[in-house]
Protein backbone atom coordinates (compact mmCIF):
# COMPACT_ATOMS: atom_id res chain seq x y z
CA UNK A 1 0.00 0.00 0.00
CA UNK A 2 2.84 2.40 0.89
CA UNK A 3 4.56 1.59 -2.42
CA UNK A 4 1.36 2.51 -4.25
CA UNK A 5 1.20 5.86 -2.44
CA UNK A 6 4.85 6.58 -3.24
CA UNK A 7 4.12 6.06 -6.96
CA UNK A 8 2.13 9.32 -6.92
CA UNK A 9 5.35 11.22 -6.11
CA UNK A 10 6.92 10.17 -9.41
CA UNK A 11 5.76 13.12 -11.58
CA UNK A 12 6.93 15.56 -8.90
CA UNK A 13 10.10 13.89 -7.65
CA UNK A 14 12.25 16.93 -8.56
CA UNK A 15 10.02 19.23 -6.51
CA UNK A 16 10.05 16.72 -3.66
CA UNK A 17 13.85 16.44 -3.72
CA UNK A 18 14.07 20.24 -3.68
CA UNK A 19 11.72 20.32 -0.69
CA UNK A 20 13.72 17.68 1.19
CA UNK A 21 17.04 19.41 0.41
CA UNK A 22 15.81 22.66 1.90
CA UNK A 23 14.22 20.78 4.80
CA UNK A 24 17.67 19.34 5.52
CA UNK A 25 19.18 22.84 5.29
CA UNK A 26 16.48 24.15 7.64
CA UNK A 27 17.13 21.49 10.29
CA UNK A 28 20.92 21.93 9.95
CA UNK A 29 20.62 25.71 10.46
CA UNK A 30 18.55 25.14 13.61
CA UNK A 31 21.52 23.23 15.07
CA UNK A 32 23.90 26.18 14.67
CA UNK A 33 22.36 28.63 17.14
CA UNK A 34 23.02 26.63 20.34
CA UNK A 35 26.60 25.87 19.19
CA UNK A 36 27.37 29.53 18.45
CA UNK A 37 25.76 30.57 21.74
CA UNK A 38 27.90 28.05 23.65
CA UNK A 39 31.09 29.31 21.99
CA UNK A 40 30.23 32.93 22.77
CA UNK A 41 29.66 32.11 26.46
CA UNK A 42 32.77 29.90 26.76
CA UNK A 43 35.26 31.88 24.68
CA UNK A 44 34.45 35.33 23.34
CA UNK A 45 32.73 36.87 26.38
CA UNK A 46 35.25 35.61 29.02
CA UNK A 47 38.19 36.67 26.80
CA UNK A 48 36.48 39.93 25.82
CA UNK A 49 37.02 39.22 22.09
CA UNK A 50 34.76 41.74 20.35
CA UNK A 51 35.79 41.09 16.75
CA UNK A 52 34.96 37.31 16.74
CA UNK A 53 31.75 38.11 18.64
CA UNK A 54 30.63 40.59 15.96
CA UNK A 55 31.68 38.24 13.16
CA UNK A 56 29.60 35.40 14.59
CA UNK A 57 26.65 37.75 15.15
CA UNK A 58 26.86 38.68 11.46
CA UNK A 59 27.15 35.01 10.49
CA UNK A 60 24.12 34.19 12.65
CA UNK A 61 22.12 36.98 10.99
CA UNK A 62 23.01 35.66 7.53
CA UNK A 63 22.03 32.14 8.64
CA UNK A 64 18.66 33.48 9.80
CA UNK A 65 18.08 35.06 6.38
CA UNK A 66 19.02 31.78 4.67
CA UNK A 67 16.72 29.98 7.10
CA UNK A 68 13.83 32.29 6.13
CA UNK A 69 14.44 31.47 2.45
CA UNK A 70 14.60 27.74 3.19
CA UNK A 71 11.37 28.02 5.19
CA UNK A 72 9.68 29.69 2.20
CA UNK A 73 10.83 26.94 -0.18
CA UNK A 74 9.72 24.16 2.20
CA UNK A 75 6.30 25.71 2.84
CA UNK A 76 5.67 26.73 -0.78
CA UNK A 77 7.09 23.94 -2.92
CA UNK A 78 6.28 21.21 -0.41
CA UNK A 79 2.64 22.26 -0.49
CA UNK A 80 2.76 22.37 -4.30
CA UNK A 81 3.71 18.69 -4.29
CA UNK A 82 0.76 17.90 -2.01
CA UNK A 83 -1.70 19.98 -4.05
CA UNK A 84 -0.63 18.44 -7.36
CA UNK A 85 -0.80 14.92 -5.96
CA UNK A 86 -4.26 15.70 -4.62
CA UNK A 87 -5.35 16.99 -8.03
CA UNK A 88 -4.05 13.82 -9.69
CA UNK A 89 -5.89 11.61 -7.21
CA UNK A 90 -9.09 13.64 -7.43
CA UNK A 91 -8.95 13.51 -11.24
CA UNK A 92 -8.44 9.75 -11.09
CA UNK A 93 -11.24 9.14 -8.62
CA UNK A 94 -13.66 11.38 -10.56
CA UNK A 95 -12.81 9.54 -13.77
CA UNK A 96 -13.35 6.28 -11.91
CA UNK A 97 -16.79 7.42 -10.77
CA UNK A 98 -17.72 8.03 -14.42
CA UNK A 99 -16.98 4.38 -15.19
CA UNK A 100 -18.58 2.70 -12.18
CA UNK A 101 -21.82 0.75 -12.75
CA UNK A 102 -25.15 1.96 -11.39
CA UNK A 103 -25.04 -0.78 -8.78
CA UNK A 104 -22.17 1.03 -7.02
CA UNK A 105 -24.30 4.17 -6.58
CA UNK A 106 -27.23 2.02 -5.46
CA UNK A 107 -25.14 0.73 -2.55
CA UNK A 108 -23.20 3.88 -1.56
CA UNK A 109 -24.60 7.15 -0.28
CA UNK A 110 -23.68 10.35 -2.07
CA UNK A 111 -22.33 11.87 1.16
CA UNK A 112 -19.97 8.94 1.68
CA UNK A 113 -18.67 9.22 -1.89
CA UNK A 114 -18.16 12.97 -1.43
CA UNK A 115 -16.25 12.30 1.79
CA UNK A 116 -13.89 9.98 -0.09
CA UNK A 117 -13.26 12.59 -2.76
CA UNK A 118 -12.76 15.54 -0.39
CA UNK A 119 -11.93 14.58 3.21
CA UNK A 120 -9.92 11.42 2.51
CA UNK A 121 -7.85 13.12 -0.18
CA UNK A 122 -7.10 16.01 2.18
CA UNK A 123 -5.75 13.53 4.75
CA UNK A 124 -3.72 11.74 2.07
CA UNK A 125 -2.11 14.92 0.76
CA UNK A 126 -1.35 16.16 4.26
CA UNK A 127 0.59 12.94 4.73
CA UNK A 128 2.12 13.15 1.24
CA UNK A 129 3.51 16.62 1.84
CA UNK A 130 4.06 17.01 5.58
CA UNK A 131 4.79 13.35 6.37
CA UNK A 132 8.22 12.91 4.76
CA UNK A 133 9.17 16.46 5.61
CA UNK A 134 8.23 16.24 9.31
CA UNK A 135 9.91 12.86 9.70
CA UNK A 136 13.05 13.95 7.85
CA UNK A 137 13.50 17.21 9.80
CA UNK A 138 12.84 15.48 13.14
CA UNK A 139 15.34 12.68 12.44
CA UNK A 140 18.03 15.10 11.16
CA UNK A 141 17.55 17.46 14.10
CA UNK A 142 17.63 14.75 16.77
CA UNK A 143 20.58 12.99 15.13
CA UNK A 144 22.53 16.23 14.72
CA UNK A 145 21.79 17.32 18.26
CA UNK A 146 22.83 13.94 19.61
CA UNK A 147 26.15 14.03 17.75
CA UNK A 148 26.92 17.61 18.86
CA UNK A 149 25.92 17.07 22.49
CA UNK A 150 27.64 13.68 22.72
CA UNK A 151 30.86 15.50 21.93
CA UNK A 152 30.43 17.46 25.14
CA UNK A 153 29.18 14.64 27.38
CA UNK A 154 27.90 11.28 26.20
CA UNK A 155 26.45 10.21 29.62
CA UNK A 156 24.50 13.48 29.96
CA UNK A 157 23.27 13.23 26.35
CA UNK A 158 22.08 9.64 26.83
CA UNK A 159 20.31 10.66 30.05
CA UNK A 160 18.35 13.42 28.32
CA UNK A 161 17.65 11.44 25.13
CA UNK A 162 16.33 8.50 27.18
CA UNK A 163 13.45 10.74 28.30
CA UNK A 164 12.44 11.63 24.70
CA UNK A 165 10.59 8.31 23.90
CA UNK A 166 8.54 8.74 27.09
CA UNK A 167 7.52 12.26 26.04
CA UNK A 168 6.71 10.98 22.54
CA UNK A 169 4.55 8.06 23.66
CA UNK A 170 2.58 10.19 26.12
CA UNK A 171 2.07 12.92 23.50
CA UNK A 172 0.99 10.43 20.83
CA UNK A 173 -1.56 8.80 23.11
CA UNK A 174 -3.04 12.10 24.26
CA UNK A 175 -3.17 13.50 20.74
CA UNK A 176 -4.89 10.38 19.44
CA UNK A 177 -7.55 10.77 22.15
CA UNK A 178 -7.98 14.40 21.11
CA UNK A 179 -8.31 13.45 17.43
CA UNK A 180 -10.97 10.85 18.20
CA UNK A 181 -12.88 13.35 20.33
CA UNK A 182 -12.82 15.99 17.59
CA UNK A 183 -13.78 13.37 14.99
CA UNK A 184 -16.81 12.54 17.14
CA UNK A 185 -17.60 16.25 17.35
CA UNK A 186 -17.44 16.58 13.55
CA UNK A 187 -19.77 13.59 13.26
CA UNK A 188 -22.27 15.30 15.57
CA UNK A 189 -21.96 18.49 13.50
CA UNK A 190 -22.93 16.38 10.49
CA UNK A 191 -26.03 15.12 12.31
CA UNK A 192 -27.00 18.67 13.30
CA UNK A 193 -26.52 19.85 9.71
CA UNK A 194 -28.57 16.92 8.39
CA UNK A 195 -31.40 17.70 10.80
CA UNK A 196 -31.25 21.38 9.87
CA UNK A 197 -31.29 20.60 6.15
CA UNK A 198 -34.24 18.24 6.58
CA UNK A 199 -36.18 20.74 8.71
CA UNK A 200 -35.54 23.67 6.38
CA UNK A 201 -36.34 21.65 3.24
CA UNK A 202 -39.54 20.38 4.85
CA UNK A 203 -40.60 23.69 6.43
CA UNK A 204 -43.83 23.78 4.41
CA UNK A 205 -44.78 20.28 5.54
CA UNK A 206 -44.03 21.00 9.20
CA UNK A 207 -46.09 24.21 9.05
CA UNK A 208 -48.96 22.43 7.29
CA UNK A 209 -49.02 19.70 9.96
CA UNK A 210 -48.28 22.12 12.83
CA UNK A 211 -45.11 20.17 13.54
CA UNK A 212 -42.95 23.08 14.74
CA UNK A 213 -42.81 21.80 18.31
CA UNK A 214 -41.85 18.32 17.12
CA UNK A 215 -39.08 19.80 14.94
CA UNK A 216 -37.81 21.85 17.89
CA UNK A 217 -37.72 18.70 19.99
CA UNK A 218 -35.80 16.77 17.33
CA UNK A 219 -33.36 19.63 16.86
CA UNK A 220 -32.94 19.95 20.61
CA UNK A 221 -31.91 16.29 20.91
CA UNK A 222 -29.22 16.48 18.22
CA UNK A 223 -28.08 19.89 19.48
CA UNK A 224 -27.69 18.52 23.01
CA UNK A 225 -25.60 15.61 21.70
CA UNK A 226 -23.42 18.11 19.87
CA UNK A 227 -22.99 20.20 23.04
CA UNK A 228 -21.89 17.17 25.05
CA UNK A 229 -19.54 16.06 22.28
CA UNK A 230 -18.00 19.51 21.98
CA UNK A 231 -17.51 19.89 25.73
CA UNK A 232 -15.89 16.44 25.85
CA UNK A 233 -13.55 17.30 22.97
CA UNK A 234 -12.41 20.48 24.71
CA UNK A 235 -11.80 18.60 27.95
CA UNK A 236 -9.65 16.11 26.02
CA UNK A 237 -7.86 19.00 24.30
CA UNK A 238 -7.19 20.65 27.67
CA UNK A 239 -5.81 17.34 28.94
CA UNK A 240 -3.50 17.07 25.90
CA UNK A 241 -2.28 20.67 26.25
CA UNK A 242 -1.68 20.34 29.99
CA UNK A 243 0.22 17.05 29.66
CA UNK A 244 2.27 18.20 26.65
CA UNK A 245 3.30 21.39 28.48
CA UNK A 246 4.13 19.30 31.55
CA UNK A 247 6.33 17.03 29.41
CA UNK A 248 8.08 20.07 27.97
CA UNK A 249 8.65 21.53 31.43
CA UNK A 250 9.93 18.18 32.73
CA UNK A 251 12.38 17.92 29.84
CA UNK A 252 13.59 21.46 30.54
CA UNK A 253 13.85 20.58 34.23
CA UNK A 254 15.80 17.40 33.48
CA UNK A 255 18.14 19.19 31.09
CA UNK A 256 18.72 22.03 33.54
CA UNK A 257 19.16 19.76 36.58
CA UNK A 258 21.42 17.22 34.87
CA UNK A 259 23.53 19.71 32.92
CA UNK A 260 23.74 21.99 35.98
CA UNK A 261 25.01 19.07 38.04
CA UNK A 262 27.53 18.11 35.35
CA UNK A 263 28.70 21.75 35.08
CA UNK A 264 29.03 21.97 38.88
CA UNK A 265 31.20 18.85 38.78
CA UNK A 266 33.31 20.41 36.03
CA UNK A 267 32.40 17.73 33.48
CA UNK A 268 30.95 20.30 31.03
CA UNK A 269 31.46 24.05 30.54
CA UNK A 270 28.94 26.84 31.11
CA UNK A 271 28.55 27.13 27.35
CA UNK A 272 27.75 23.43 27.14
CA UNK A 273 25.12 23.89 29.84
CA UNK A 274 23.44 26.62 27.79
CA UNK A 275 23.63 24.41 24.70
CA UNK A 276 21.76 21.63 26.48
CA UNK A 277 19.05 24.05 27.59
CA UNK A 278 18.68 25.53 24.11
CA UNK A 279 18.55 22.12 22.47
CA UNK A 280 15.54 21.17 24.62
CA UNK A 281 13.41 23.46 22.43
CA UNK A 282 14.66 21.65 19.32
CA UNK A 283 13.93 18.33 21.04
CA UNK A 284 10.36 19.33 21.76
CA UNK A 285 9.81 20.60 18.22
CA UNK A 286 11.21 17.33 16.86
CA UNK A 287 9.05 15.28 19.22
CA UNK A 288 6.00 17.26 18.13
CA UNK A 289 6.93 16.59 14.50
CA UNK A 290 7.22 12.85 15.17
CA UNK A 291 3.88 12.80 17.02
CA UNK A 292 2.28 14.74 14.16
CA UNK A 293 3.82 12.34 11.65
CA UNK A 294 2.53 9.27 13.50
CA UNK A 295 -1.00 10.71 13.60
CA UNK A 296 -0.74 11.97 10.03
CA UNK A 297 0.43 8.56 8.85
CA UNK A 298 -2.48 6.81 10.53
CA UNK A 299 -5.09 9.19 9.10
CA UNK A 300 -3.44 9.48 5.68
CA UNK A 301 -3.04 5.74 5.16
CA UNK A 302 -6.61 5.14 6.36
CA UNK A 303 -7.77 7.65 3.74
CA UNK A 304 -5.53 6.06 1.11
CA UNK A 305 -6.99 2.61 1.84
CA UNK A 306 -10.49 4.05 1.30
CA UNK A 307 -9.25 5.77 -1.87
CA UNK A 308 -7.81 2.53 -3.25
CA UNK A 309 -10.99 0.63 -2.33
CA UNK A 310 -12.92 2.96 -4.64
CA UNK A 311 -10.24 2.88 -7.34
CA UNK A 312 -10.19 -0.93 -7.25
CA UNK A 313 -13.97 -1.25 -7.70
CA UNK A 314 -14.89 -2.98 -10.93
CA UNK A 315 -15.81 -0.54 -13.68
CA UNK A 316 -18.58 -1.07 -16.20
CA UNK A 317 -17.59 -4.09 -18.20
CA UNK A 318 -16.93 -3.82 -21.90
CA UNK A 319 -15.89 -6.60 -24.27
CA UNK A 320 -12.10 -6.60 -24.89
CA UNK A 321 -12.57 -5.96 -28.61
CA UNK A 322 -15.96 -4.26 -28.55
CA UNK A 323 -17.24 -2.94 -31.88
CA UNK A 324 -18.51 0.55 -32.61
CA UNK A 325 -22.26 0.34 -33.07
CA UNK A 326 -22.56 3.24 -35.50
CA UNK A 327 -25.92 4.77 -36.42
CA UNK A 328 -28.63 2.12 -36.03
CA UNK A 329 -32.06 1.60 -37.58
CA UNK A 330 -33.48 0.81 -34.14
CA UNK A 331 -34.69 -2.77 -34.12
CA UNK A 332 -34.61 -3.98 -30.48
CA UNK A 333 -35.00 -7.53 -29.25
CA UNK A 334 -35.05 -8.98 -25.73
CA UNK A 335 -34.33 -12.71 -25.92
CA UNK A 336 -35.20 -14.74 -22.83
CA UNK A 337 -33.88 -11.96 -20.55
CA UNK A 338 -33.74 -12.42 -16.78
CA UNK A 339 -32.44 -9.98 -14.19
CA UNK A 340 -32.05 -9.67 -10.43
CA UNK A 341 -30.45 -6.96 -8.31
CA UNK A 342 -27.71 -7.57 -5.76
CA UNK A 343 -30.15 -8.83 -3.13
CA UNK A 344 -30.88 -11.84 -5.35
CA UNK A 345 -34.59 -11.07 -5.76
CA UNK A 346 -35.63 -11.68 -9.34
CA UNK A 347 -37.14 -8.71 -11.20
CA UNK A 348 -37.39 -10.13 -14.73
CA UNK A 349 -37.71 -13.80 -15.67
CA UNK A 350 -37.37 -15.09 -19.23
CA UNK A 351 -38.74 -11.96 -20.91
CA UNK A 352 -38.78 -12.01 -24.71
CA UNK A 353 -39.88 -9.00 -26.74
CA UNK A 354 -39.22 -7.80 -30.29
CA UNK A 355 -39.58 -4.15 -31.30
CA UNK A 356 -39.28 -3.29 -34.97
CA UNK A 357 -37.39 -0.18 -36.07
CA UNK A 358 -39.60 2.91 -35.75
CA UNK A 359 -42.23 1.15 -33.60
CA UNK A 360 -43.67 2.72 -30.46
CA UNK A 361 -44.05 0.08 -27.76
CA UNK A 362 -45.58 0.79 -24.35
CA UNK A 363 -44.81 -1.19 -21.19
CA UNK A 364 -47.59 -1.30 -18.61
CA UNK A 365 -48.25 -3.36 -15.53
CA UNK A 366 -48.28 -3.24 -11.74
CA UNK A 367 -45.40 -1.69 -9.77
CA UNK A 368 -42.41 -4.00 -9.45
CA UNK A 369 -43.11 -5.87 -12.69
CA UNK A 370 -39.79 -4.72 -14.24
CA UNK A 371 -40.84 -1.97 -16.67
CA UNK A 372 -38.15 0.53 -15.63
CA UNK A 373 -35.63 -2.30 -15.27
CA UNK A 374 -36.07 -3.16 -18.95
CA UNK A 375 -35.39 0.48 -19.79
CA UNK A 376 -32.19 0.35 -17.72
CA UNK A 377 -31.01 -2.87 -19.35
CA UNK A 378 -31.21 -1.49 -22.89
CA UNK A 379 -28.45 1.17 -22.46
CA UNK A 380 -26.61 -1.31 -20.17
CA UNK A 381 -26.96 0.68 -16.96
CA UNK A 382 -27.23 -2.85 -15.62
CA UNK A 383 -26.34 -6.12 -17.33
CA UNK A 384 -28.93 -8.86 -17.62
CA UNK A 385 -28.37 -11.97 -15.50
CA UNK A 386 -29.33 -14.23 -18.42
CA UNK A 387 -30.47 -13.90 -22.00
CA UNK A 388 -29.47 -11.42 -24.68
CA UNK A 389 -30.50 -7.93 -25.80
CA UNK A 390 -29.92 -7.08 -29.45
CA UNK A 391 -30.04 -3.88 -31.47
CA UNK A 392 -30.23 -4.40 -35.23
CA UNK A 393 -29.24 -7.99 -34.54
CA UNK A 394 -26.06 -7.07 -32.60
CA UNK A 395 -25.66 -8.17 -28.98
CA UNK A 396 -25.25 -4.99 -26.94
CA UNK A 397 -22.56 -6.68 -24.81
CA UNK A 398 -20.34 -6.78 -27.88
CA UNK A 399 -20.41 -3.05 -28.65
CA UNK A 400 -18.79 -0.10 -26.87
CA UNK A 401 -20.88 1.53 -24.18
CA UNK A 402 -20.30 4.97 -25.68
CA UNK A 403 -21.57 4.00 -29.15
CA UNK A 404 -24.52 2.16 -27.60
CA UNK A 405 -25.64 5.09 -25.46
CA UNK A 406 -25.13 7.60 -28.27
CA UNK A 407 -27.99 5.83 -30.04
CA UNK A 408 -30.38 6.00 -27.07
CA UNK A 409 -32.20 9.04 -25.70
CA UNK A 410 -33.97 8.99 -22.33
CA UNK A 411 -36.66 11.25 -20.87
CA UNK A 412 -37.53 10.35 -17.29
CA UNK A 413 -40.10 11.39 -14.75
CA UNK A 414 -37.51 13.00 -12.47
CA UNK A 415 -35.68 15.40 -14.77
CA UNK A 416 -32.18 16.28 -13.63
CA UNK A 417 -30.81 19.65 -14.67
CA UNK A 418 -27.24 20.64 -13.89
CA UNK A 419 -26.51 23.84 -12.02
CA UNK A 420 -25.77 26.08 -14.99
CA UNK A 421 -27.54 27.89 -17.80
CA UNK A 422 -30.46 26.75 -19.93
CA UNK A 423 -28.11 26.65 -22.93
CA UNK A 424 -25.65 24.36 -21.12
CA UNK A 425 -28.42 21.98 -20.07
CA UNK A 426 -29.87 21.67 -23.58
CA UNK A 427 -26.37 21.32 -25.07
CA UNK A 428 -25.88 18.21 -22.93
CA UNK A 429 -27.54 16.41 -25.82
CA UNK A 430 -24.69 17.43 -28.12
CA UNK A 431 -21.75 19.34 -26.70
CA UNK A 432 -20.59 20.36 -30.18
CA UNK A 433 -23.95 21.93 -31.09
CA UNK A 434 -24.08 25.54 -32.31
CA UNK A 435 -26.48 28.11 -30.89
CA UNK A 436 -28.80 27.79 -33.89
CA UNK A 437 -29.08 24.02 -33.33
CA UNK A 438 -29.80 24.54 -29.63
CA UNK A 439 -32.55 27.04 -30.45
CA UNK A 440 -34.01 24.69 -33.06
CA UNK A 441 -34.19 21.89 -30.49
CA UNK A 442 -35.85 24.28 -28.02
CA UNK A 443 -38.44 25.29 -30.63
CA UNK A 444 -39.30 21.65 -31.31
CA UNK A 445 -39.71 21.15 -27.54
CA UNK A 446 -41.91 24.29 -27.47
CA UNK A 447 -39.76 26.03 -24.87
CA UNK A 448 -37.93 28.59 -27.06
CA UNK A 449 -40.55 31.36 -26.68
CA UNK A 450 -40.42 31.07 -22.90
CA UNK A 451 -36.61 31.13 -22.85
CA UNK A 452 -36.29 34.28 -24.98
CA UNK A 453 -38.85 36.02 -22.76
CA UNK A 454 -36.43 35.75 -19.83
CA UNK A 455 -34.09 38.71 -19.17
CA UNK A 456 -31.00 36.60 -19.77
CA UNK A 457 -32.53 34.25 -22.32
CA UNK A 458 -30.52 31.10 -22.88
CA UNK A 459 -27.95 32.31 -20.33
CA UNK A 460 -30.52 32.11 -17.51
CA UNK A 461 -29.27 30.09 -14.56
CA UNK A 462 -31.60 27.17 -13.76
CA UNK A 463 -30.43 26.80 -10.13
CA UNK A 464 -29.55 23.60 -8.31
CA UNK A 465 -31.41 20.68 -9.94
CA UNK A 466 -33.42 23.26 -11.96
CA UNK A 467 -35.13 24.70 -8.87
CA UNK A 468 -35.90 27.99 -10.65
CA UNK A 469 -38.03 26.26 -13.27
CA UNK A 470 -41.43 24.56 -13.11
CA UNK A 471 -41.85 20.84 -13.64
CA UNK A 472 -43.18 21.37 -17.15
CA UNK A 473 -40.35 23.72 -18.11
CA UNK A 474 -37.74 21.25 -16.87
CA UNK A 475 -39.42 18.48 -18.83
CA UNK A 476 -39.37 20.56 -22.01
CA UNK A 477 -35.65 21.25 -21.57
CA UNK A 478 -35.11 17.51 -21.16
CA UNK A 479 -37.05 16.95 -24.39
CA UNK A 480 -35.01 19.64 -26.18
CA UNK A 481 -31.87 17.90 -24.97
CA UNK A 482 -32.98 14.64 -26.64
CA UNK A 483 -34.04 16.48 -29.84
CA UNK A 484 -30.49 17.82 -30.01
CA UNK A 485 -29.03 14.36 -29.45
CA UNK A 486 -31.23 12.90 -32.21
CA UNK A 487 -31.02 9.24 -31.14
CA UNK A 488 -32.45 6.33 -33.12
CA UNK A 489 -33.98 4.77 -29.98
CA UNK A 490 -36.01 6.66 -27.40
CA UNK A 491 -36.98 5.68 -23.85
CA UNK A 492 -39.80 7.55 -22.11
CA UNK A 493 -39.88 6.41 -18.50
CA UNK A 494 -42.98 7.89 -16.83
CA UNK A 495 -42.05 11.11 -18.64
CA UNK A 496 -45.26 12.99 -17.82
CA UNK A 497 -46.64 11.21 -14.78
CA UNK A 498 -45.50 13.96 -12.35
CA UNK A 499 -47.26 16.72 -14.34
CA UNK A 500 -50.80 18.03 -14.13
CA UNK A 501 -53.23 17.09 -16.88
CA UNK A 502 -53.05 20.42 -18.73
CA UNK A 503 -49.25 20.49 -18.76
CA UNK A 504 -49.14 16.81 -19.68
CA UNK A 505 -51.38 17.36 -22.71
CA UNK A 506 -49.18 20.27 -23.88
CA UNK A 507 -45.95 18.33 -23.44
CA UNK A 508 -47.44 15.21 -25.04
CA UNK A 509 -47.43 17.05 -28.37
CA UNK A 510 -43.69 17.60 -28.08
CA UNK A 511 -43.20 13.98 -27.10
CA UNK A 512 -45.25 12.77 -30.08
CA UNK A 513 -43.02 14.80 -32.39
CA UNK A 514 -39.94 13.46 -30.61
CA UNK A 515 -41.12 9.86 -31.07
CA UNK A 516 -41.76 10.26 -34.82
CA UNK A 517 -39.40 8.05 -36.82
CA UNK A 518 -37.72 6.60 -33.74
CA UNK A 519 -37.99 3.25 -32.01
CA UNK A 520 -39.69 4.23 -28.75
CA UNK A 521 -40.07 2.35 -25.50
CA UNK A 522 -42.66 3.99 -23.24
CA UNK A 523 -43.31 3.25 -19.58
CA UNK A 524 -46.59 4.76 -18.47
CA UNK A 525 -49.15 4.42 -15.71
CA UNK A 526 -51.60 6.76 -17.40
CA UNK A 527 -53.01 4.53 -20.11
CA UNK A 528 -54.54 7.49 -21.93
CA UNK A 529 -51.05 8.50 -23.13
CA UNK A 530 -50.28 5.18 -24.85
CA UNK A 531 -53.48 4.29 -26.65
CA UNK A 532 -51.87 5.13 -29.99
CA UNK A 533 -48.84 2.87 -29.39
CA UNK A 534 -48.06 0.30 -32.11
CA UNK A 535 -47.88 -2.34 -29.40
CA UNK A 536 -48.69 -2.49 -25.70
CA UNK A 537 -46.88 -5.05 -23.56
CA UNK A 538 -48.38 -5.97 -20.19
CA UNK A 539 -45.71 -7.07 -17.70
CA UNK A 540 -46.24 -8.90 -14.43
CA UNK A 541 -43.85 -10.55 -12.00
CA UNK A 542 -44.03 -13.70 -14.13
CA UNK A 543 -43.02 -11.92 -17.36
CA UNK A 544 -44.97 -10.80 -20.43
CA UNK A 545 -48.64 -11.38 -19.67
CA UNK A 546 -50.27 -9.80 -22.73
CA UNK A 547 -49.21 -8.12 -25.94
CA UNK A 548 -51.13 -6.24 -28.64
CA UNK A 549 -52.67 -2.92 -29.63
CA UNK A 550 -55.00 -0.98 -27.35
CA UNK A 551 -58.14 -2.24 -29.09
CA UNK A 552 -56.89 -5.84 -29.25
CA UNK A 553 -56.12 -5.93 -25.54
CA UNK A 554 -59.48 -4.42 -24.62
CA UNK A 555 -61.18 -7.06 -26.74
CA UNK A 556 -59.33 -9.85 -24.89
CA UNK A 557 -60.76 -8.53 -21.61
CA UNK A 558 -57.62 -9.53 -19.69
CA UNK A 559 -55.28 -7.70 -17.31
CA UNK A 560 -54.92 -4.65 -19.56
CA UNK A 561 -58.66 -4.24 -19.84
CA UNK A 562 -58.90 -4.49 -16.06
CA UNK A 563 -56.24 -1.80 -15.63
CA UNK A 564 -57.96 0.38 -18.21
CA UNK A 565 -61.39 0.09 -16.55
CA UNK A 566 -59.90 0.91 -13.12
CA UNK A 567 -58.50 4.19 -14.49
CA UNK A 568 -61.54 5.20 -16.51
CA UNK A 569 -64.45 3.78 -14.49
CA UNK A 570 -65.64 7.25 -13.48
CA UNK A 571 -65.96 8.20 -17.14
Amino acid sequence: MLKRLISYYKPYRKLMLLDMAFAFLLSALDLFYPVITGNIIDEYVPRRQLRPLLIWMAVLLILYLIKAGAKFVVNCYGHLVGVRMQMDMRREVFAKLQSLPFSYFDNHKTGVIMSRIINDLMDITELAHHGPEELFIAVVTLTGAFVILAGSSLPLTLMIFAFIPVVMLVGLRKKRNMRLAFADMRKEIGYVNADLESSIAGIRVSRAFTGSEHEMERFGESHERFRRSREHSYRVMADYMAVSHLMTDLLYWLALAASGLFAYQGRITSGDLVQYILYVTLFMNSIKRLVDFAEMYEMGMTGFVRFTELMDCESEREAPHADELGRVRGQVEFRDVSFSYGDGESVLEHVSLRIEAGQKVALVGPSGSGKTTMCHLLPRFYDSSAGRILIDGKDIRGVTLRSLRQNIGIVQQDVFLFNGTIRENIAYGNFAARQAEIEAAARRARIHDYIVSLPEGYDTQVGERGVKLSGGQKQRIAIARVFLKDPAILILDEATSALDNVTEMAIQQSLDELCAGRTTLVVAHRLSTIQGADKIVVLTETGVQEEGTHQELLARDGLYAELYRSQFQDR
